[in-house]
């Protein structure tokens, strides 16, 4: 499968862009090495809303659900959100230091967010994605391959990976057997 995206200076282009504040400079001359696959829902087991998008963005209205109290004074984003529709939102660009491993550790190296891509999924830990899910990260997967030279089809994570103990994401519902077959089919 050919990348059906293109990134310009670290914007997929045909998506949509909701940029997030929740960034900064990756380390100089630094690019990104892995990808790190998430999962979320706001509300908890609640899909189609605007409040994922929202969190990320600083804008979360807490006093909409007795959650949102937990997570107010976080200041978190991946680069990418892939909603259940298959719809994907850039919130940082991929050049740049996205918020969202928190301490972990890749093959001995600590501080992910400095060389990798977020990307999260709309979904429960505990459940199953869906097909059009699959298909626009294996999408966007091919278009970041493609640009990052460090990047491979065996460059890919979860986030229970890198902080493990701290995190089970995407969960034993995401088959990675499928996932890695689909981007190892270029």
């Amino acid at each position: 499968m050919q990348a059906k995206h293109t990134l310009k200076k670290g914007w997929v282009q045909g998506i949509e862009h909701l940029p997030s504040d929740n960034f900064d400079k990756r380390p100089s001359g630094q690019e990104p090495e892995v990808l790190v696959i998430h999962c979320i829902s706001l509300p908890p087991g609640e899909y189609g809303g605007s409040e994922i998008c929202d969190f990320f963005q600083n804008r979360l209205d807490c006093t909409t659900h007795p959650y949102f109290e937990q997570i107010r004074d976080l200041c978190v984003s991946p680069h990418f959100l892939i909603e259940r529709t298959g719809r994907i939102v850039q919130l940082v660009n991929t050049d740049h230091r996205a918020w969202h491993a928190g301490v972990s550790e890749y093959h001995g190296r600590e501080a992910v967010n400095d060389f990798s891509i977020g990307i999260e999924l709309e979904g429960l830990d505990d459940g199953l994605f869906v097909d059009a899910q699959y298909d626009s990260l294996t999408s966007l997967s091919h278009t970041l391959i493609a640009a990052y030279s460090k990047l491979t089809d065996e460059s890919v994570t979860g986030h229970s990976d890198i902080a493990a103990g701290r995190k089970i994401d995407p969960g034993p519902g995401f088959d990675w057997a499928r996932y890695r077959q689909a981007i190892s089919n270029s």
